[in-house]
């Protein structure tokens, strides 16, 4: 099978099971996906309690170099009352031995981005059909297509985790993009506008510098992410805003980004912290960040949208995703819950309550499904991602989410730190589809099923 035919199945393939004439006289088992873990922090962890409370799913095996991680995890099956997987551990390349398991339906990857695309392409090349892997996918702009190419050459499904886009108000208002109350869509923004301070200075019991704290000191993601602020300048976590936008502007299927250019603020917010709550001879007081605070992107897409996003992880802030979504008919901001329908609002020209209308346009998923979601994560974003993973397998068919969707939101990491670095110059966004997203038709959230 060629790349052209390839990225065309991908992009339109549907299937159902084969079912014998005798099959409806009896009650076939559950199909049990047989997953394993490798990463299995806190993110990781997150997944695995999702993973360990469905029925149709095993995980027979887990992954990590960090003992106190692994002893989590099987707390977690004891709880779940679930037998204890095999455990792969003792070095950094661990997950090649884990990968050998000839039973293995599928892989879920929560490790630091680093370790994203070799862990990918290896689990591919192991003849694993399904990879599902924590954002991002890769770190350069090589990694990104040394991805999509493995996912080709070996036909397997790639899907990037992304949570975001299964947000109950965020799949309200893409219903509502569907049945046209915006009208033509003209302007989307999006972003990862979230105070990281704390996440990236830890030790795990907060003493030791006050929390200060990064790299062989640290706790959790501390020890790798804040290492990102040092030597990168960039918008370091797109996916969370450009996911949902993504999918509203049908990216990948008929549309496409076409170029993009990123500016970043000056590095204040990493330093000023370290100072307050370690002191000015802190040894980290002398390190100097690359990340400015606030990086802005702007994306200029194949059917004239525009996209602005924006990263700003290092200043104090409440959270906001920051979405705004603008068409020829009206306007919705998540930042004020709030949103203006010419013609259907009931007061010209001023903001209207979006709640009723969220309520009115609730997406079939979450009407059908928002009893599974107590409890597992983010609001219940988590139950969908995994479920979507789960029943792609399951069905053995392409996951709503792909290995191209994945890369053209990844990309856009490497994509502004080039921008940034020649002095903001506007460059071209590759095409990782070879010019298949003209044909490609999506099938991300069109039913009620997953």
């Amino acid at each position: 099978m060629n790349r052209r035919t390839f990225v065309k199945n991908t992009g339109l393939a549907t299937a159902g099971f084969a079912i014998s004439p005798t099959a409806r006289f009896f009650s076939a088992p559950e199909p049990s996906v047989k997953l394993g873990f490798i990463g299995v922090g806190l993110r990781g962890q997150n997944h695995l309690d999702n993973a360990l409370r469905r029925k149709d799913v095993n995980v027979i095996a887990i992954c990590d170099i960090d003992d106190r991680m692994l002893d989590m995890a099987g707390e977690l099956f004891k709880k779940a009352g679930k037998l204890q997987p095999k455990v792969f551990k003792g070095d950094v390349n661990a997950w090649k031995k884990m990968l050998e398991l000839k039973e293995l339906d599928a892989v879920i990857i929560a490790t630091p981005w680093e370790w994203h695309a070799p862990m990918i392409i290896g689990s591919l090349e192991a003849g694993i059909k399904y990879v599902g892997t924590e954002v991002i996918l890769g770190i350069t702009l090589q990694d990104h297509w040394d991805v999509v190419k493995a996912a080709e050459q070996h036909k397997g499904h790639v899907m990037m985790l992304e949570n975001v886009c299964y947000r109950r108000d965020v799949m309200a208002v893409l219903n509502m993009v569907r049945q046209g109350l915006f009208g033509e869509l003209i302007h989307l923004q999006g972003g990862y506008q979230h105070d990281l301070r704390q996440v990236k200075f830890n030790n795990g019991q907060n003493a030791y510098g006050g929390g200060v704290e990064f790299g062989e000191k640290a706790f959790s993601e501390a020890r790798w992410r804040t290492e990102h602020s040092v030597h990168r300048n960039g918008d370091l976590y797109p996916t969370h805003g450009i996911g949902p936008v993504a999918e509203m502007l049908n990216i990948n299927y008929g549309n496409r980004f076409v170029s993009l250019n990123s500016f970043a603020t000056k590095s204040r917010g990493l330093h000023d912290y370290i100072v307050k709550n370690g002191g000015e001879q802190h040894p980290n007081a002398k390190v100097e960040f690359k990340l400015g605070d606030i990086v802005t992107t702007q994306i200029r897409c194949a059917n004239g949208e525009t996209v602005f996003l924006q990263h700003d992880t290092n200043l104090p802030r409440p959270y906001s995703l920051g979405f705004r979504v603008q068409g020829t008919k009206g306007i919705w901001m998540d930042v004020n819950h709030s949103l203006y329908i010419e013609g259907v609002s009931k007061t010209n020209d001023a903001w209207e309550d979006a709640k009723a209308y969220l309520d009115k346009y609730d997406h079939p998923l979450w009407k059908r499904w928002s009893a599974s979601t107590e409890g597992a994560g983010h609001g219940g974003m988590d139950f969908f991602v995994l479920h979507a993973f789960v029943e792609s397998i399951k069905r053995k068919t392409p996951t709503p989410m792909d290995v191209y969707d994945g890369a053209a939101w990844s990309a856009i990491t490497p994509l502004s730190e080039k921008s940034i670095e020649l002095g903001n110059e506007t460059v071209e966004f590759p095409d990782f589809t070879g010019g298949q997203w003209m044909y490609r038709k999506s099938s991300f959230a069109l039913t009620d099923e997953y």
